[in-house]
Parts: structure tokens; C-alpha cells; sequence
């Protein structure tokens, strides 16, 4: 990795969330889903962005550079983000992926520190098929026995099946993805199961999304997946932010940014510097 500071923040709950900081430019925040951590999410992605912006690599509790706590219901790993966004001491341009956007959402939400906020292929349970949910819920239960039985590895391909199409996972084992990405599972579990069991407000509900009134970028590839999921996702949330603008990227899928960071680069940098420009 090139040469990077590192930026520390404290959550609201005293939970450390630290990330790495390289590139020169405007500050851009980039935030992982459920699997990964600010390190690997991004590292296919960051060549594109770094002599345009400084970019700031933050990991939720449990991963990467961050210390953990047991509490990762969705409200603590927000609080997580915005304590980092926060930190930064100026408007920042914030991106999120899959989980990662939901939770961009919400910091652009309840912080003044987000002057425009982009998601690829922010994840909404709540508009969610009955199949693909029922299917979402064997895969995690796939993954945990794999986990418990100290197959870290099996557990990402089992994760990877779930979301990645078949020209994505070939692509995928080209490389050395699924040992890299393993550390994180233990913290993606627990993200799955506290969101399970949340009851309370979710950042993509309709009465919170209406509180974003920062500039909002919707991204999905048209070959993804869990294509039906991600479209409706894109615009339920459209339907309710007061500056949407939706994307759809040929080719790709949810792995973009790690298989297709140029496709994904060039809408984010359109995007940012768009909004930049004095009205």
C-alpha cells in the first residue's frame, strides 16, 4: 500500500474505529459491506481515486484497525461511521457498499459532515422477496457452521455463492480473495445476527431517508445477482432522499468494486466533482 496515515475516532459507545489515509484532493470516506473490513474492500479501487481525493479507509468495530465490542446492531455501526466522518474536521464525499450503504445513509442522516453520499447496491431487507430472504437466511446459517467448525474460508465461499454470479466467483478464484477476506467473517456473523434481531428504526425506513438532503448516487450492475433485490432497493430509497440519481453499470456485478473498479471510479469521480461545482 502506498504510503497512508492513520485517522482515529471514538463511537459514541467509547468503541475506537481507526482507518488509513492516502491520496491528496477532497476527503472521501469509503465504507465497507457486511464482509471485509476499510483495507480489502477498497484496495482494487483506491488507484483510481487517490490523486483526486484524500481517501479515508475506516473499519467498523471487530475489523481491520478498529478495537471491538460486543454491540453490532445497526445503530452502534452508524454511530461507528459518523464518529469517523466526524472526525475528519470538513465536509466529506462518503461511499458505501452493499451493508456499507445502508450505513452511509444514515450517517448522511444525522451528520452535518456528508456533502454527498454514493451506494453501490445498498442492501434493504425490508423490500426483500420472501425466496431471496429465505435464501439469505440459509446462507448465513451456512456460513455460521462453517465458522463454528473453524472453516473460515468455507464460510466466504459460502458467502460469495450467495451474492456473486458465476463469472464473478471464477474471477474471484483467480485470486487470493477468499483467504483475505476470512479474518472478517467472525464480525460479519455478528453483524448478521444483531441485525436480525433488531426491532427498533432502520436508516433505510422511509421517515429517515426523507432526512437526507444531501446529493444521493445510487449504483447497481445489471449483471448482479440478486438483481430483483438491488433494483427495488435502488428505488425505495430513491423514491425517498430528496437529491437521487441512479446508475446502472453494463457488465459488472456486486463485486464491482473489487472485479471493475474502473466502471465504478468513473461514476463516483462524475459524481463528486458534479456536486462540488458551485450552483
Amino acid at each position: 500500500m502506498p504510503e497512508y496515515r492513520i485517522q482515529r475516532a471514538v463511537s459514541a459507545d467509547g468503541t475506537e474505529i481507526a482507518g488509513r489515509v492516502l491520496g491528496q484532493g477532497p476527503p472521501l470516506v469509503l465504507v465497507h459491506g457486511a464482509i471485509g473490513d476499510g483495507d480489502i474492500a477498497w484496495e482494487a479501487l483506491l488507484p483510481y481515486l487517490t490523486d483526486r481525493f484524500t481517501c479515508y479507509l475506516p473499519s467498523t468495530r471487530g475489523r481491520g484497525l478498529s478495537s471491538d465490542n460486543p454491540d453490532h446492531s445497526p445503530p452502534r455501526l452508524e454511530e461507528d461511521i459518523t464518529a469517523f466522518v466526524d472526525s475528519v474536521g470538513e465536509p466529506v464525499c462518503l461511499v458505501g457498499w452493499s451493508g456499507g450503504g445502508a450505513w452511509a445513509l444514515g450517517v448522511t442522516a444525522h451528520s452535518g459532515s456528508v456533502a454527498a453520499v454514493a451506494a453501490y447496491e445498498p442492501g434493504v431487507i425490508s423490500v426483500m422477496r420472501e425466496d431471496d430472504l429465505a435464501r439469505t437466511g440459509a446462507t448465513v446459517a451456512q456460513v455460521g457452521t462453517a465458522a463454528a467448525d473453524g472453516r473460515l474460508v468455507d464460510a466466504v465461499r459460502a458467502f460469495a455463492s450467495w451474492i456473486c454470479t458465476d463469472d464473478e466467483i471464477a474471477a474471484l478464484e483467480q485470486t487470493d480473495f477468499y483467504a483475505r477476506w476470512a479474518p472478517a467473517v467472525p464480525a460479519m456473523l455478528q453483524f448478521f445476527q444483531h441485525d436480525a434481531a433488531y426491532a427498533g428504526p432502520r436508516s433505510t425506513d422511509p421517515e429517515l431517508l426523507r432526512q437526507v438532503a444531501a446529493p444521493v448516487l445510487l449504483l447497481r450492475g445489471r449483471q448482479t445477482k440478486l438483481s430483483t433485490w438491488f433494483a427495488h432497493a435502488a428505488r425505495h430509497i430513491a423514491q425517498n432522499v430528496a437529491h437521487p440519481q441512479v446508475r446502472e453499470l453494463r457488465g459488472v456485478g456486486h463485486f464491482a468494486p473489487l472485479l471493475a473498479p474502473e466502471s465504478i471510479a468513473r461514476e463516483l469521480i462524475s459524481f463528486f466533482e458534479s456536486v462540488r461545482q458551485p450552483a
